[in-house]
């Protein structure tokens, strides 16, 4: 729109041979319908073709970043240093962008500090399920979906950046920081990502769950019983439908999840 200011936005994408899923990613940036982009790929060294994937598409990645790291809370960190946006969304590999997504989470944006939506997952080429976002949950366990997320800058300024710690849940330990700040979070009720079953927090959910119980216990020290609780909880969440899956009952999960994707109304804080 005429005279509307229109941010720069950073996405940053972190890959380690990767090549297999990158050129999709890529993709969706490039069908973003927002012109004020800068997009970073932060390569850990890769090995396989991930690096020619992105030389064939230097019209849409304009930084790229490739070195070893110590992990993907570093390899997050080096993109946010190298971003000069005053947004910035982060991308994995595995997973893409919605088309419009951008320009969505920039009109939403507003006075809030952070914005975010709902995540459709895939399995073996199929949608799967959507997960809500709801931000007002943050305290029991992660409920906002990361690849949705777009923070503006001066947040990871004030507040720090992807603690090198935490090997599956830097996402819950970043958002829920800056929930106990008083950020301000704004949710967008729409897919705005999709992704991919598979990644590390799948295939390591034990230790996510450990680290989602080390972070609620740091911030929230007051309630660590219920952090407890919460950690016997999700074991039995997690492990039970695994076992289901195995013994043919698959279709009990399909269910419950189709329960949880009816719409709940979230208010902004």
């Amino acid at each position: 729109m005429q005279g509307e200011h229109r941010p720069l936005v950073t996405i940053i994408t972190i890959v380690y041979n990767g090549e297999k899923h990158l050129a999709d990613c890529i993709d969706s940036v490039r069908r973003q319908d927002y012109a004020h982009l800068q997009y970073i790929i932060v390569d850990g060294g890769s090995t396989d073709g991930t690096l020619a994937v992105v030389g064939r598409n230097r019209d849409v990645v304009t930084d790229v970043i490739s070195e070893k790291d110590e992990g993907i809370s570093d390899a997050f960190n080096k993109g946010i240093l190298r971003a000069k946006g005053e947004i910035i969304g982060l991308i994995n590999t595995d997973d893409w962008y919605e088309d419009g997504a951008v320009d969505k989470a920039v009109r939403a944006m507003g006075e809030a500090d952070i914005v975010y939506g709902d995540l459709r997952y895939w399995k073996d080429g199929q949608p799967d399920y959507i997960a809500k976002g709801n931000h007002l949950h943050l305290h029991r366990e992660m409920t906002v979906n990361h690849p949705t997320v777009f923070i503006k800058r001066s947040c990871y300024e004030r507040f720090g950046l992807f603690d090198k710690q935490y090997r599956c849940a830097m996402d819950y330990d970043l958002l829920l920081r800056l929930s106990v700040n008083h950020c301000r979070f704004q949710y967008i009720p729409t897919v705005l990502a999709n992704m991919r079953w598979g990644g590390i927090s799948d295939n390591r959910w034990m230790m996510g769950v450990r680290e989602t119980c080390s972070i609620k216990d740091k911030y929230l020290g007051h309630r660590k019983w219920r952090n407890s609780l919460y950690f016997f909880k999700q074991v039995t969440a997690i492990g039970l439908p695994r076992l289901l899956n195995r013994i043919g009952l698959g279709v009990l999960i399909r269910l419950y999840r189709a329960s949880l994707a009816k719409p709940r109304k979230v208010y902004e804080r």
